[in-house]
């Protein structure tokens, strides 16, 4: 596990009265840090989750214990009581994460063999070919008035700094620093992690920061700081003209990801800069990265001259 998560999982907190928090907060940041390594979800989310689960377990009177949080008959009763009024969709993700953190313990903890998945996780959108984001971008910087700026935004978060679609609606520009050689980077206390815009966005997403000021770089007329279908239906109001695909945020951070590790760059720094917990979360998106040259592997093996 990297340092940046082993972090963020030490210093987290939730969104919750501290007398709530407070008693179950160690065994929660323990639960993570055990079961985070052996699956491909992002810290955060599995903090976030298991979180819930044991301040509900906690107001039910079961036990402070991460074996008793993490049965299946807890897990299902958290989901059928404890998730009332949220949305389908996401009372199943639920769900769908602490099972899997069930699974990475006792695999862990138990040497048991994992119940068998009756479904794959889902897939890692496709990346856009070079000269499809190119035209998108063409695209994105002839729209008129606000529209424009929010498709660059969406654009330079997702393709120039690897954001997740959840992330994107949170990044204001006060949280952008612009360094005296202009590498534009993100404030690593919002993202708990380090990210660096690429270097064909950070222009872009200095000009955004401008003029974004304090306010939010996506969408900034917006009354809450977040809100469902927020970033996927803004491509659903502007669709690119024919023979374009429509952008999304997930193929954006695809992108960003398979670019980076085409170009080299280490997979833990590119799983660390993307939230993962360990660089085997970056494995469904090796099939888009193209083989090096004989010429390029060449170099690689010679390794640098001292």
């Amino acid at each position: 596990m990297s340092p940046e998560v082993s972090r963020r999982i030490r210093d987290y907190r939730p969104r919750l009265p501290h007398r709530r928090w407070a008693p179950v907060a160690d065994q929660v940041r323990a639960t993570v840090a055990a079961a985070a390594p052996a699956t491909c979800y992002e810290a955060g989310h599995l903090l976030h989750v298991v979180g819930r689960l044991a301040v509900w377990a906690d107001g039910c009177g079961l036990p402070r214990d991460p074996g008793v949080w993490m049965r299946t008959e807890t897990i299902d009763a958290f989901v059928l009581s404890g998730c009332a009024g949220m949305d389908g969709s996401t009372v199943q993700t639920y769900r769908s994460w602490l099972r899997r953190v069930r699974e990475a313990l006792v695999w862990v903890q138990r040497g048991e063999a994992p119940a068998a998945r009756l479904s794959s996780p889902r897939d890692p959108q496709p990346p856009y070919e070079r000269g499809e984001l190119s035209r998108l971008r063409a695209w994105a910087a002839q729209l008129p008035g606000q529209a424009r700026l929010d498709g660059l935004a969406l654009m330079a978060l997702g393709a120039g700094c690897g954001l997740a679609p959840g992330e994107v609606p949170r990044v204001r520009g006060s949280h952008i620093r612009v360094t005296t050689s202009g590498v534009a980077v993100l404030d690593q206390e919002m993202l708990g992690r380090l990210v660096a815009c690429h270097t064909g966005w950070e222009t872009v997403l200095a000009e955004l920061r401008e003029t974004a000021g304090a306010g939010f770089l996506f969408r900034p007329g917006r009354k809450v700081a977040a809100a469902k279908n927020l970033v996927s239906s803004w491509p659903h109001r502007h669709r690119p003209h024919a023979g374009l695909p429509p952008l999304s945020a997930r193929r954006l951070r695809s992108t960003w990801i398979v670019r980076l590790l085409a170009e080299g760059v280490s997979p833990a720094v590119v799983a660390s800069a993307a939230g993962m917990v360990s660089p085997a979360g970056l494995a469904p998106y090796h099939r888009w990265v193209p083989p090096l040259t004989d010429k390029e592997v060449v170099r690689l093996l010679r390794g640098r001259r001292r």
